[in-house]
């Protein structure tokens, strides 16, 4: 039998793909106000597992069910390629889910559910017959409610020892959770060729380049500039222009991807995303004092 190597697992993996999820697990960790020192065990082991063992598992996942899509449009990845050979794609998807929902039991009651909701649409996002990303519109708003608001919900229900957010986190973290989808969206620039082959119906396969790049930075500022205004409205007035100016930073970059959708899509992942996850730690701390 032929085995892959530990490289091509970690490859599998995306390492790169696990700082989404953690560092919302973190913002909801800071947005408790809870004191960290007591607590950082939970707050390690929950940054684990949203992502060594959740997002791992949602990368393993979605290579298995894509690997036909990947043949055109990355053909070099661990499976089309023949480095991952048979079904060990599968196979690790399968026991990195196990393995996550062990690592979930650990963290109490809410993280297990979270955990074991954030893999059903791992999972849903990919295999059929829901395959959610055929459809641009459903698949990147359920990866994109597990990336961040998911996850920052549950880093904030477990420092609260297992008990619901108040509505303020919750508010803050759907919010983010939406203009993520905006950030979803820029990763479906690179598959456009593959996507109309396969029938995956992307925004920009099903808007166009540019129309899916004007809704995307939409997205993106609009949910940035509705966390300012509560952020103004609570009080949080030097946040709240924290944000909103984050958020300004980021429209030079938008402004060349509207122009240059594929060459572009890079670009605003490379240096805006990190102006917009900027903002989110702003709004975390802001939240501890309102």
């Amino acid at each position: 039998m032929k085995f892959p190597s530990i490289k091509t697992v970690a490859e599998l993996l995306k390492p790169i793909t696990w700082f989404p999820p953690m560092w919302a697990y973190a913002c909801g960790v800071i947005s408790t106000g809870e004191s960290i020192e007591l607590h950082w065990g939970l707050v390690l082991w929950g940054i684990v597992l949203a992502g060594p063992m959740v997002c791992a598992c949602s990368q393993a996942s979605n290579d298995w069910f894509d690997r036909h899509v990947d043949a055109i449009n990355e053909p070099n990845r661990p499976i089309p390629s023949g480095r991952m050979p048979g079904r060990w794609g599968l196979g690790l998807a399968i026991v990195w889910t196990l393995l996550s929902l062990l690592w979930a039991w650990f963290l109490g009651t809410w993280a297990f559910r979270a955990a074991a909701l954030g893999l059903v649409f791992a999972w849903a996002y990919s295999a059929p017959p829901l395959r959610f990303k055929q459809n641009g519109w459903i698949g990147n708003a359920a990866c994109a409610l597990s990336y961040e608001g998911l996850a920052w919900i549950t880093g904030a229900a477990v420092m609260l020892g297992n008990q619901m957010p108040r509505k303020e986190i919750i508010v803050f973290a759907l919010l983010y959770s939406l203009g993520a989808h905006g950030i979803m969206t820029l990763n479906d620039f690179k598959a456009i060729e593959g996507d109309r082959v396969m029938n995956v119906r992307s925004l920009p396969v099903l808007m166009g380049p540019k129309g899916a790049a004007w809704m995307a930075c939409l997205i993106m500022i609009l949910a940035q500039w509705s966390v300012s205004i509560l952020l103004q409205h609570s009080g949080q007035t030097g946040s709240a222009w924290g944000v909103f100016i984050l958020s300004l930073c980021q429209l030079p970059l938008m402004y060349q991807f509207v122009r240059r959708p594929v060459a572009k899509a890079l670009s605003v992942s490379a240096f805006g995303v990190p102006l917009y996850v900027s903002g989110m730690m702003v709004s975390a701390f802001a939240l501890r004092s309102m």
